[in-house]
């Protein structure tokens, strides 16, 4: 499975529908922070497992089982988010106001929103990569081509915009100007702004 045909889902259709309700703003307006937010995490956990972190995101997937997914309208509609506020801490570091304000800029959600947003979804994330370690199909030796053939399929159906997702990530400067600079341009196209 590649990114789009996970944000395609049954699953990806209750993240929409989770977003959303919390937020309390229409569908089309989910649907496009989703779109973007589920490329963007999993390209992270990409970044920092090609930098060495796979044995920790390894570790950290034995507490995310995958269970989460059998039930995702439960879970967002419980609106305790405090795991994923630590996974997007681990995740981004401090290119995460970075990221946030980039998304805010050019989604038109507000950055508290933004932070909701990315917090409800990266347990999601987390328990689809644990599904997959629980089957067998994933350890730290394959976590990373696991998840470059995620993004590459992403690559693949067309989504040009996943290689300037990691260029977002992986932005030179750690007080977050390279990422405000390409943030706008990058999510505006990416979450509807093309002119």
């Amino acid at each position: 499975m590649n990114i789009q045909e996970l944000l395609n889902s049954t699953t990806g259709q209750q993240m929409v529908d989770g977003v959303a309700n919390q937020l309390g703003i229409e569908k089309g307006k989910a649907k496009s922070v989703v779109d973007t937010a589920v490329p963007l995490l999993f390209t992270a956990l990409n970044k920092n497992a090609a930098e060495g972190d796979a044995p920790n995101i390894m570790k950290a997937l034995s507490k995310h089982d995958g269970s989460i997914l059998n039930n995702v309208n439960g879970f967002l509609g419980a609106g305790d988010f405090s795991d994923g506020m630590g996974i997007l801490g681990h995740l981004l570091g401090n290119k995460q106001s970075g990221v946030e304000n980039a998304l805010e800029k050019s989604s038109g959600l507000s950055g508290a929103q933004i932070t909701q947003v990315l917090a409800m979804l990266a347990p999601l994330v987390m328990g689809y990569l644990g599904k997959e370690k629980k089957s067998g199909s994933l350890d730290a030796g394959s976590l990373t081509s696991v998840l470059g053939n995620l993004i590459g399929g992403e690559k693949k159906s067309g989504n040009k915009d996943m290689g300037m997702l990691e260029q977002l990530l992986g932005g030179e400067s750690s007080s977050g100007g390279g990422l405000m600079d390409i943030g706008g341009k990058i999510l505006g196209g990416l979450l509807g702004g093309k002119k």
